[in-house]
């Protein structure tokens, strides 16, 4: 069986073999809904499961609700609710997709693995702010974009997680322009290029 020691991150054999199953869902959807890029089916596991298992070694332990912007395929929140039953066990998911079918597929995905989330299929920009604990997003927007969305739904003591790839640092300058934010950066366990951002304090500059 796989793990996920490269993400920092000890589970159980019962939640890894959740996150095969995931695996094999996003590979028999995607075949009828572009969830992720198809040339990194062969290498799920390392290019988004492990990718998105490291996010939520930075989750807070006391976070209570956990909002995911643009979810997708799944990626990272279906990881990291799969890793909370276990670690994080009184934090409730919110995934934001307005897209549909992949808001039908998340359901589905949801059903079969267990979990008891909320799958909302709106537009993080009009979507009722949600005062969440922590607010992530993968590939969804750049960095002064989408800090609007993510100060819409952020609690006032709340943190973002915000992976991001080579251009991070042109993007995290941009932003500052009109944001002020504290960040923490850290490196990326499955791409030497590109970077966690951990925000906190997030308001318009």
């Amino acid at each position: 069986m796989r793990d996920l020691s490269a993400a920092g991150v000890n589970v159980s054999r019962e939640t890894l073999a959740k996150l095969e199953q995931y695996c094999a869902l996003l590979a028999k959807w995607n075949a009828r809904i572009n969830l992720v890029a198809p040339s990194t089916i062969p290498d799920l596991w390392a290019r988004h499961i492990v990718d998105s298992a490291q996010i939520f070694r930075h989750a807070p332990a006391t976070a209570q609700h956990w909002v995911d912007l643009g979810s997708g395929g799944g990626l990272p929140a279906l990881v990291c609710a799969v890793l909370a039953q276990e670690a994080l066990p009184d934090c409730r998911f919110t995934l934001v997709e307005s897209d549909k079918r992949k808001a039908a597929f998340l359901l589905s995905a949801a059903r079969e693995l267990q979990l008891s989330l909320t799958v909302v299929s709106e537009r993080a920009e009009t979507l009722a702010p949600q005062q969440a604990d922590i607010v992530s997003a993968r590939a969804l927007a750049p960095l002064p974009q989408l800090l609007a969305w993510v100060a819409r739904h952020l609690a006032e003591n709340g943190v973002a997680l915000l992976p991001k790839g080579k251009n991070y640092a042109t993007e995290l300058a941009a932003a500052r322009h009109e944001w002020q934010f504290e960040v923490e950066i850290f490196e990326s366990q499955t791409d030497p290029l590109a970077r966690l951002l951990l925000l906190k304090g997030i308001s318009r500059a």
